[in-house]
Formats: C-alpha cells, sequence, structure tokens
C-alpha cells in the first residue's frame, strides 16, 4: 500500500527544527546537486573525504534520488552537512546491497578495489526492502558540537526524506563511540551493520 504524506504535517515538523537551527545561529538550506556537494565538503578541512556513496564520480545519484543539507553561520562559513540518497531495494535487501559493495558504488567491478570487501552482521538488515534511504557523511563543526546538532539535522532529513520519497525504511551506519554517547537520535541501532575493509571507504 503507497503510503500518504501529509505536507502540512511535514511542513510543521521540518518548521520545528529550522527554527531550533535559526536560535542556535545556523542557517540550513537543501541541494541537489552532488558535484557541488563534493565540492562544499573538500573545502572543510577538518571534514574526512566525502564517502564514495555520495560523489558522482564513483556512485552517481539520479535527479530526485538525493539531496544534500548544509549550515552556515552568520558569517556564512559552514558549520554543519549531511547527505540522503534513495535506494530502490524492491529486489534485493540491505545486507546484500552492502555486502555486493552496490551501496557504495555504482559500478563495483569498475571502481572498488579487487580487495574490497564488506560485511553485515545486523540480524535485521536482510529484512530491510523496498524505498530505502541513507542519511549519512555527517560533519559538524568542532564549535557547534555538544548543542544538539545532531538532533536537529535528523529532524530535517527525517522530514525531507518522508516528504520527498515516504520510505519503507531509514537507516545510516554509524561508528560504535557514537552509538554508545548517543550522538544521534535514532529509534533501533543493530552492531556490525557494515565492517567494510579498505581505506577509501574505512570502517562504519
Amino acid at each position: 500500500m503507497k503510503r500518504v504524506v501529509n505536507p502540512l504535517q511535514v511542513s510543521r515538523f521540518l518548521q520545528v527544527y529550522d527554527q531550533a537551527a535559526t536560535r542556535k545561529g545556523v542557517k540550513l538550506s537543501i541541494g541537489f546537486d552532488f558535484h557541488e556537494y563534493v565540492s562544499i565538503t573538500g573545502s572543510i578541512p577538518t571534514k574526512g573525504r566525502t564517502y564514495p556513496i555520495f560523489r558522482p564520480d564513483r556512485s552517481p545519484i539520479e535527479s530526485g534520488e538525493g539531496y544534500w543539507l548544509v549550515g552556515v553561520d552568520k558569517n556564512d562559513e559552514v558549520v554543519l552537512v549531511e547527505a540522503a540518497r534513495l535506494y530502490d531495494l524492491s529486489n534485493s535487501n540491505l545486507a546484500e546491497h552492502l555486502e555486493t559493495l552496490r551501496f557504495f558504488y555504482a559500478e563495483p567491478s569498475k571502481h572498488a578495489h579487487p580487495d574490497d570487501r564488506c560485511i553485515c552482521r545486523a540480524p535485521n538488515a536482510r529484512q530491510i526492502t523496498g524505498k530505502v534511504v541513507y542519511h549519512g557523511d555527517i560533519w559538524v563543526r568542532t564549535d557547534f558540537r555538544g548543542q544538539g546538532m545532531p538532533k536537529i539535522m535528523t529532524g530535517i532529513m527525517r522530514g525531507v526524506s518522508l516528504a520527498m520519497w515516504a520510505p519503507d525504511f531509514t537507516c545510516g551506519l554509524a561508528g560504535r563511540w557514537s552509538v554508545e554517547k548517543r550522538v544521534y537520535d535514532v529509534s533501533r541501532c543493530e552492531p556490525g551493520g557494515s565492517i567494510v575493509v579498505r581505506e577509501e571507504c574505512g570502517t562504519a
């Protein structure tokens, strides 16, 4: 059954988090050009390289299947970034998509190293199918950390993803330390979602 999204409710939901960001001195904006996103993130000296998931040279995102969030301070300097993309896993599941490396690369045989491997041990990952949204590449500038920015970012991303796609599932990959410190506002967390071996992807 197709999910029906109430635009007015989503608008009110987003407004709450947008106003919360404004009170903290952050102006949020949404973009769809991932060449621009990589240019923005590449100019942030303290942020690691954006993973292939959101890099057009490794995993192109079709129009309408991805977006990104950027927040700037009063000087128009970037203080936070995050991105999202939609996967159609109608004939697959999250675990398989991760382990075949198609989660990371459009063409694993072309862009992945021959030794690249991904192991998914999350118990319910094989039940995650249909329209699946991934939120990731989160970065917050040091002076804005500890102020609840990830919660605001999560709220905005959830609202926008719901309005655009009404997904069956929304997921993310987080380091164990961030889970233990409850950095993100998540309803469910399972260990071993993605164990990636190769320097370019890192371990998530």
